[in-house]
């Protein structure tokens, strides 16, 4: 299913007679737009809620969710790198900035003959930046390899940019890091879901899209980490580089590549915006969707749709920073 531009709705009809939920949230619905790395996993866990709060979530990109986050479109947004200060400060009603879930970035390829795929930090940097073309330099099948990457503002982008730019320090001086970056080379798809698509039709094609997106033709690469060992993106690996993420007193962190030989070394959090006040009737609501998402029960599916559970401090951290979603 395509979720690109497309919003993903969760709806659901209060137990009628039951006393069970207060008006204001049978009646609710909030709505909320941005990355896409986590969409299919903000799906499952907005069902979670839909007897209780109907939301609406738009996978339209990190880009574009800070953006309508920023201009009071929307009841909440998401993005995969978090808010810079000079955007939280145009924000009059306050931002609340939280990590929902946790995930691994895959270099994702579809080249039938190569059945497994190692790269080495210094060769994953050089198919980005052009030098490698062709799958003989990576002993692994023939043909010309084609480059997908994202075409939008993209939170998955700034982490994939950000652990290339820790990689090699020519990536950093010639390309850099952030949401959207001057490709040397390769062709673009909108969102994770776009990329997915590029790489799922096209043999001899490799890029980067969040592990929950690899399926079908697409495969995932093996690569080497900080302690020289060639890692898959899992849940256990990402959870190991995970937590070496330290937050500060906004929630963000990050670690572009972390330490230890079962650490993934392109993982990365998601966060949720959503405004400390002027939330209204809709704060009661908000706050439960959200508190939904960092529950056993969402949290506990993560696993299954390709992502990381948050544990400890961090949980802790996230559903502290909810309860001061204010009305």
């Amino acid at each position: 299913m395509t979720f690109t531009k497309k919003a993903l709705i969760v709806s659901g009809i209060a137990a009628a007679g039951a006393g069970l939920v207060a008006p204001v949230l049978a009646q609710a619905t909030i709505n909320g737009a941005g990355a896409s790395f986590p969409a299919p996993y903000y799906q499952r866990a907005f069902a979670g809620v839909a007897s209780k709060v109907r939301v609406n979530y738009q996978s339209v990109g990190s880009g574009a969710g800070v953006r309508q986050f920023v201009a009071g479109s929307v009841d909440f947004g998401a993005t995969d790198e978090p808010i810079k200060s000079s955007e939280a400060a145009k924000v009059s009603r306050g931002v609340i900035q939280f990590p929902a879930v946790g995930g691994t970035i895959a270099v994702a390829y579809n080249k039938a003959d190569c059945p497994k795929l190692n790269l080495s930090q210094k060769q994953l940097v050089d198919i980005f930046l052009g030098k490698i073309t062709s799958w003989e330099q990576l002993k692994c099948g023939k043909g010309k390899i084609t480059v997908a990457h994202r075409s939008d503002g993209s939170g998955t982008t700034f982490a994939f940019t950000n652990s290339l730019s820790a990689f090699s320090s020519e990536w950093k001086s010639k390309v850099g890091e952030g949401k959207s970056v001057k490709w040397p080379v390769g062709v673009g798809g909108k969102g994770n879901e776009g990329v997915a698509g590029v790489i799922q039709n096209t043999p001899g094609s490799i890029g980067y899209l969040n592990q929950a997106y690899v399926k079908g033709k697409i495969r995932a690469a093996a690569l080497q980490n900080k302690a020289g060992k060639f890692v898959m993106p899992t849940e256990a690996s990402g959870a190991a580089a995970l937590n070496n993420i330290k937050l500060d007193g906004m929630l963000a962190g990050e670690d572009p590549n972390p330490a230890g030989a079962g650490s993934y070394p392109i993982s990365t959090l998601t966060w949720i915006l959503a405004y400390q006040k002027g939330n209204g009737a809709k704060a009661p609501a908000i706050r439960q969707a959200m508190l939904h998402l960092l529950s056993p029960q969402a949290q506990g599916q993560a696993e299954s749709l390709g992502y990381v559970p948050l544990k400890g401090q961090i949980l802790k951290q996230a559903k502290a920073a909810v309860a001061k979603i204010g009305s």
